[in-house]
Order: structure tokens, then C-alpha cells, then sequence
């Protein structure tokens, strides 16, 4: 099961605990950018869930809760994005979770504005986030929310994109997003992974047909 997770035998691992991390940078200059949308998503689920995150822990602020009858800690790493897996290794290796437990949300260029996209498993990508996290963790076989912000227009730079400053309107959009992201987690808890994928797997023009 990968570096960190060999460590014990998969039946002594707690495998109704839960560890959702949203991937974000720190400070109010970033909160409301593309690259937040992993923060953005897990506020709106601690929101639905009466969880409050604010115990600084694992070198992140944490929150502990329960979805649909499982534990639940949700975890926002305070490193900066590209150290995000230091956050993410401690957390679940302290709650002795299996890496099908953990379930991370994050920004993707990659995929449309406003697409939402479940996977069991994968590689990080060019998510400098996500790699820190494989990096960490050792394994690519943890779910994955990916939220669409959109590719970068022509002759735009891409850490512009990424962190610079968002309209109004596409800030509405990423509202809707982040509500997507966070009922697809808590899908993931409640329903299981295949369930998740299947409700959640859309595109914006795929859910106007």
C-alpha cells in the first residue's frame, strides 16, 4: 500500500474515520482565487455539516465532525500549496486512516469551469499541490475531487490564472463549484467512491442535457 501505508496490515487501520483535505494557499490575498477551490469547497462542507475548522493541528487548521454517521476530520494545510502533503501525511497517519479514507479537493486547469471530476486514484498531474501529496503520502490510490477553473486564456500567464483576481461572475460560478465538490465528498462517505462517481462525473454541458 505504499510508504506510508504498509506500515500496518489494512484490517488495523480505522476504516470508518475519514480525512478530507482541501487544497489552498493561507491569507486573505488568496481566498477568493481559482487555486482556493479546495478551501472553498471543504468551508461550504463544514458549513452542511455544523463542523468547525479552526484547531491548529498537523500544520493546518483542522475540524472534527461526523457525515452520515462516520467520523470525519476535515483538514485545510497552512504550508503554502507546494508543502501541502506534509499537512495531509500527518493527519492520516495520526488518525491511522487507509489511504481509501483519504480524499482530497483541489483546483484543476485541466478540466472546464465548474466541471467536478471523482477518482479513486491517479497521478498528481501538473497540481504542484497534488504532488506534494503523492510525494508525502507515497501512494497514488486516494480519492480526488477536481474542480474546473478553466485553462488559461491565450497570452495569459498561467500563476495570473491560477492566483490573480477572479470576476464577479466567475466568482458565482466557483460558488457552485465549491457546493458540487462538497456534496460529492460527502457522497464519497456516505454512498462510497463508485456512487460518488457516478452522481458527480458531469460536465456543465453534460448536466444541461
Amino acid at each position: 500500500m505504499g510508504i506510508l501505508f504498509n506500515r500496518k496490515k489494512s484490517s488495523e487501520f480505522d476504516d470508518d474515520t475519514y480525512v478530507i483535505i482541501g487544497l489552498g494557499n493561507p491569507g486573505s490575498e488568496y481566498e477568493k482565487t481559482r487555486h482556493n477551490m479546495g478551501f472553498r469547497a471543504l468551508d461550504v462542507l463544514a458549513s452542511d455539516e455544523g463542523i468547525e475548522i479552526r484547531r491548529a493541528k498537523f500544520h493546518a487548521l483542522i475540524g472534527q465532525g461526523k457525515i452520515a454517521g462516520h467520523k470525519v476530520i476535515l483538514v485545510k494545510p497552512q504550508t503554502y500549496m507546494n508543502r501541502s502533503g506534509i499537512a495531509v501525511r500527518e493527519a492520516a497517519m495520526y488518525y491511522n486512516v487507509p489511504s481509501c479514507n483519504v480524499i482530497v479537493i483541489y483546483d484543476d486547469i485541466d478540466l472546464p469551469l465548474t466541471a467536478i471530476r471523482v477518482r479513486k486514484s491517479g497521478g498528481a498531474g501538473t497540481h504542484n499541490g497534488m504532488k506534494s501529496v503523492v510525494q508525502q503520502l507515497g501512494v497514488k490510490d486516494f480519492p480526488r475531487i477536481r474542480i474546473g477553473v478553466g485553462s488559461q486564456e491565450t497570452g495569459e500567464d498561467l500563476v495570473d490564472r491560477v492566483i490573480g483576481k477572479v470576476p464577479k461572475a466567475e466568482q458565482e460560478l466557483l460558488d457552485k463549484a465549491a457546493k458540487a465538490a462538497a456534496d460529492a465528498a460527502h457522497d464519497i462517505v456516505d454512498l462510497g467512491i463508485d456512487m460518488a462517481m457516478n452522481r458527480h462525473n458531469f460536465t456543465p454541458e453534460q448536466k444541461k442535457d
